[in-house]
């Protein structure tokens, strides 16, 4: 069922380790905050740079296969998020797949934000990360 309202996701990844383990959280809320369904996932071993991504481009993935169109990503990665709005460069290589995979993802939308949030705007993305991270 397509939702014509604007999905606000907030999306998280973590490492232990740098790299090491890591994990995700993606929470799909509402304007007015209503969490309608969330991702809580390992990833493996990873940088908390693809940690990052990852939670990004999982977060773009799931919104498109449930059909949403319009949606507002909120991120307390700002190097993520400028390097998604090309404000900053991508050197890593690793990042730079992860780059582009988020913009062919991007052009599925009708309408698509990004914006990056304080930590403190982003608690629920961080526990879902920390969830997955403390699954045994």
């Amino acid at each position: 069922m397509q939702n014509k309202e604007l999905l606000y996701i907030y999306c998280d990844g973590s490492s232990r380790g740098n790299p090491g383990p890591a994990a995700i959280g993606v929470s799909f809320q509402t304007h007015e905050g209503e969490e309608l369904f969330y991702l809580s996932e390992r990833i493996g071993n990873a940088t908390n740079n693809i940690a990052e991504w990852t939670a990004l481009k999982r977060g773009m993935q799931e919104a498109i296969q449930r059909e949403e169109k319009k949606v507002k990503f909120r991120l307390d990665s700002e190097l993520v998020v400028k390097q998604m709005k090309g404000e900053y460069k991508v050197k890593n290589v690793g990042l730079m797949e992860m780059k582009k995979d988020c913009d062919l993802l991007k052009q599925q939308f009708e309408f698509f934000e990004i914006q990056y949030v304080p930590r403190e705007q982003n608690t629920r993305a961080d526990a879902l990360a920390n969830l997955a991270q403390d699954q045994t």
